[in-house]
């Protein structure tokens, strides 16, 4: 189990009055997100240090939980419950977008011989939330609700440079730029070099920034309006797949996937 702290960069408040905001709910939240990336259980102390609050307020938080049936306990233990999960299905029924992405997905991983994903940006990070059911080696544990930093990732940088100037500045302001292998561009200057690259090309590909041996190519999700609400991409081993491939065969099957859903997302 990692010792991270847990960061609520990615869920920042937004601007509403401090009466209006319930701390408890917050509270609530960070005790939840604790679990993610650790073991499968965590004592009270555990999740404690993580989100950096009083025992005695975790543990409110825990028991409160678990009276909802979110929380299970085994001992000085706890755990998530499977319940959890009924929180991701709210989103992903009331949401028309992972539902028409998917078959697109599908075809687009029947096609190419590799895993396709749809994700959003949410803070620093880019949240997964559609996949194709095709699984390789490297992409096992990068399912639906799977986030990873928007920085290093295809899809992050082509949402990344859909932002606004000012949304862009706010990003570099607060955003944990780390590096995860050797090839990873952590400098800020050279980052926004790169964005302004993607924005023109209309794609990004990143070259194991993320994990040694991942290559990507993701490309921008607009909807019938034209605003761009998502990004698309396909992984690949670096060691079977070329850069000069991605571009040759990949891209294109990427954007013909991304027209087909255009004029499905209304909105």
């Amino acid at each position: 189990m990692t010792d991270m702290q847990i960061s609520t960069d990615s869920t920042k408040r937004r601007d509403i009055p401090d009466r209006s905001f319930v701390a408890a709910i917050e509270r609530g939240l960070s005790v939840m997100r604790a679990f993610r990336n650790q073991s499968d259980r965590m004592t009270l102390s555990d999740v404690a240090r993580l989100v950096s609050l009083p025992r005695a307020t975790v543990r409110r938080c825990l028991l409160t939980l678990q009276s909802l049936g979110y929380v299970e306990s085994q001992g000085r233990y706890f755990s998530l419950s499977p319940q959890v999960l009924t929180l991701a299905q709210a989103y992903l029924s009331s949401s028309p977008l992972p539902r028409i992405a998917q078959s697109a997905l599908e075809r687009v991983s029947e096609q190419l011989g590799e895993s396709c994903s749809l994700s959003l940006l949410h803070g620093d990070e880019v949240i997964y939330i559609a996949r194709s059911t095709r699984k390789r080696i490297g992409s096992l544990h990068r399912d639906v609700g799977s986030h990873l930093p928007a920085h290093c990732t295809s899809m992050g940088r082509v949402l990344l440079a859909a932002l606004s100037e000012t949304d862009l500045d706010s990003y570099f302001a607060t955003a944990r730029i780390e590096s995860h292998t050797h090839n990873t561009v952590t400098d800020k200057i050279q980052l926004r070099e790169i964005l302004t690259k993607v924005k023109r090309q209309g794609y990004s590909v990143v070259d194991q920034e993320l994990e040694p041996e991942l290559r990507s190519i993701g490309i921008p999700v607009l909807n019938a309006s034209g605003r761009i609400i998502a990004a698309l991409n396909v992984s690949a081993q670096a060691s079977r797949t070329t850069k000069k491939q991605m571009l040759e065969k990949f891209l294109p099957v990427l954007r013909e996937a991304a027209g087909e859903m255009r004029p499905l997302l209304i909105g």
